[in-house]
């Protein structure tokens, strides 16, 4: 993991660069005396892991913290044992090491980092491969089941017993019916202007009085619809 030390004493920066070395699976990036040398530096890098000393001259630990959007992991470095309960109000704070601190205990610390950061990684997997079939809708032409990626429609048709799915590539006839699909698809880019239409209102070119048109299909658009569909558009 590649990491910041962040301490206003030289001593304390050594012994914990050293605690890294010992470690081994710890990169130690950069070390600063001051948090606003540290600010600046991580508005433009990236770190896994910060070693952060509590009471600093002029901004606190827990000030840094605050200044971060998006503070990665820390473990904090004090010797003041007071503090536990404030600092684990942050969620990125990991740890509290109190000075001097030895190698096992240090150890633990890191494990707890790491365990965080993979935890974290399985997480953002998680909700990308979520999103993504979220994004996805499969349909049944001839016993073949055809994946059909939900952004890609322009709009459904009702047609009877069927259904006519319409996309920038190619057109699809289901047997299903209009509520069934209009319940699929996320309600944020999709809306049923018509009995017989849902239609993508990213796909919209033009709107005329009661229809809009999208690629070349120009669709109506029911009274009592349109006031949802004004509303819904980004106007100026």
């Amino acid at each position: 993991m590649n990491c910041l030390i962040i301490d206003d004493e030289s001593a304390a920066r050594a012994i914990v660069n050293q605690l890294c070395k010992n470690e081994g699976s710890l990169n130690v990036l950069e070390q600063f005396s001051n948090a606003i040398g540290a600010i600046k530096y991580l508005n433009q890098n990236e770190v896994d892991l910060i070693f952060l000393d509590i009471h600093m001259p002029d901004f606190t630990g827990f000030d840094l913290i605050q200044t971060l959007k998006n503070p990665p992991r820390v473990i904090l470095t004090t010797s003041d044992s007071k503090l536990a309960i404030d600092a684990f109000e942050y969620d990125c704070i990991v740890d509290y090491l109190v000075k001097p601190i030895n190698l096992p205990r240090f150890k633990k610390a890191v494990d707890k980092a790491r365990k965080f950061t993979v935890e974290n990684n399985q997480e953002t997997k998680e909700t990308a491969e979520s999103k993504e079939e979220a994004q996805q809708l499969y349909i049944n032409i001839d016993r073949r089941l055809i994946k059909i990626e939900i952004p890609s429609i322009n709009l459904v048709e009702a047609k009877g017993d069927y259904i006519l799915i319409k996309t920038k590539e190619k057109n699809y006839t289901v047997h299903s019916t209009l509520k069934k699909i209009e319940e699929k698809l996320p309600n944020d880019l999709f809306l049923k202007v018509h009995r017989s239409y849902v239609i993508n209102l990213k796909r919209i070119i033009d709107i005329e009085d009661n229809s809009v048109l999208i690629g070349k299909d120009v669709i109506p658009v029911s009274r009592s619809n349109r006031p949802e569909l004004m509303k819904r558009l980004n106007l100026l």
